[in-house]
């Protein structure tokens, strides 16, 4: 049984239980404090820390893993990326007071003291630009570091940048953008059926990604004036072009059923109904294979 490590609590643990149970694995645990549930038939899940699953997976403990790319990377583990799963989006950024003039990573003096609970990233950052500074390691947030005297300037992770505005903080530059990503060992293990277990993590990640395309997309179904069609296939290209269906009564309608963007749709109903359209309907899609 394929074994994925899942993070226990937090926002990533809610978004990442929310994705596996629209792709049919919803975890079905003996109670909330339990350390492993099923998912699905073929999967176990078990919860542990975010920042743990890349040592857990890299370990061979977890056969994958679902965890933020930020501490994928400061892991330093071997690992590769198998899915984008599109949620837990922020960045590191390199932040400093605003009354200190620090505006650019140029106005940073020479052995400056920077705080971060990423001093793996933090370190090969400014090694690669050659810029001599001393990492100050904390395990918390590190945004109160410059007010207590304890560094000069903080790499820390941002979302929407309000925490560091409310701490007096100017952003100065990102060392990387970050989702939750689907991990697995760049090398792993090889235990049991080795080909079983390579099918297993094929269909998860199709599985994952088939959720995560059809988010951003809606089915749409319209009986149109037929003598109208090219120019329905102008606002209906869907994946491979709209599905044209004739109507039973053989009229001068026929129906037409398409792939479209959730963002655009109203602009999509509005032109179908300029065209003549009726009986425009239009449904959320749950899973959608290239």
């Amino acid at each position: 049984m394929l074994r994925i490590a899942l993070p226990n609590k937090g926002r990533l643990s809610e978004d990442a239980r929310e994705l596996f149970a629209d792709a049919g694995l919803e975890v079905r645990a003996r109670g909330e404090r339990a350390l492993t549930a099923a998912l699905g038939d073929a999967f176990e899940a078990i919860f542990v820390r975010a920042q743990d699953i890349p040592e857990f997976v890299a370990d061979g403990a977890a056969d994958v893993g679902v965890t933020g790319w930020d501490l994928v990377s400061e892991s330093d583990r071997a690992l590769t990326c198998l899915a984008d799963l599109e949620f837990g989006r922020c960045r590191l950024a390199v932040a400093a007071r605003e009354d200190t003039g620090v505006a650019t990573l140029a106005d940073i003096p020479s052995g400056a003291r920077i705080a971060t609970s990423f001093p793996r990233l933090t370190e090969r950052f400014f090694g690669k630009r050659r810029l001599p500074v001393e990492v100050v390691p904390v395990s918390g947030a590190a945004e109160i570091a410059p007010h207590l005297g304890i560094a000069d300037i903080v790499v820390d992770l941002v979302s929407t940048g309000s925490t560091l505005r409310t701490n007096g903080l100017r952003e100065v530059a990102t060392v990387l953008e970050s989702t939750a990503r689907l991990i697995a060992a760049a090398e792993p293990p090889r235990r049991g059926d080795g080909e079983q277990r390579d099918r297993d993590v094929r269909d998860l990640v199709g599985a994952l990604q088939s959720v995560l395309r059809a988010r951003g997309q809606r089915y749409i179904m319209a009986n149109v004036p037929r003598d109208q069609l090219d120019d329905v296939r102008a606002v209906l290209p869907g994946i491979t072009g709209p599905t044209i269906i004739d109507l039973l009564d053989g009229g001068r309608h026929v129906a037409v059923h398409a792939v479209a963007p959730a963002a655009t749709i109203y602009r999509t109903v509005a032109a179908l109904k300029s065209l003549g359209a009726e009986g425009i309907l239009v449904t959320r899609i749950e899973r959608l294979m290239p």
